[in-house]
């Protein structure tokens, strides 16, 4: 795998290391947040950067594998934030692309960890690539689809960590 660079990631929903707050929390399966993908923005992309990805990653999640709450592709190169609440848009209003979450929908889903458990990790990735868009990729397109082929087209990625236990 080739290196890559790292973009600066900021959120005012929530900063590295801080706990999510309710609007961004799941409102279902016994959690009452409002559901809102927090609001982002990223900077120091490499020059030929031509789009983005976004995707949220819950590794304590007691499956192996940990569960993805989003995905979402195909973000245009002039395109470096998106605000609160787009996440749950079709597009999140820039013409981007949700994938599919563990949820079993396409599009943002908050942090829902199990009642009683610490609070978990919640991983928010922006990724820029070197190709305008995936043409082989749409709301069926999975975490670890989107993982493996797009890695030889990764440029630069930046990550915030939140927490949020119940």
């Amino acid at each position: 795998m080739h290196a890559v660079a790292t973009l600066t990631l900021t959120s005012s929903t929530f900063r590295d290391g801080q706990t999510i707050p309710m609007s961004a929390v799941f409102n279902r399966m016994g959690c009452t947040g409002q559901d809102l993908s927090p609001d982002i923005s990223w900077s120091n992309a490499p020059s030929n950067a031509k789009s983005y990805a976004i995707t949220l990653w819950d590794p304590d999640v007691p499956t192996g594998v940990g569960f993805v709450h989003w995905v979402l592709f195909n973000i245009p190169g002039n395109v470096t934030s998106l605000k609160t609440g787009d996440g749950s848009k079709a597009d999140a209003g820039v013409g981007a692309t949700h994938g599919f979450t563990d949820y079993g929908f396409a599009r943002y889903g908050g942090p829902c960890p199990g009642p009683g458990e610490a609070p978990h990790h919640y991983h928010l990735t922006v990724y820029a690539f070197d190709v305008e868009r995936f043409d082989d990729f749409d709301e069926t397109t999975t975490y670890a689809k989107f993982r493996y082929f797009t890695a030889p087209h990764l440029l630069a990625t930046g990550e915030i960590v939140g927490l949020f236990g119940r």
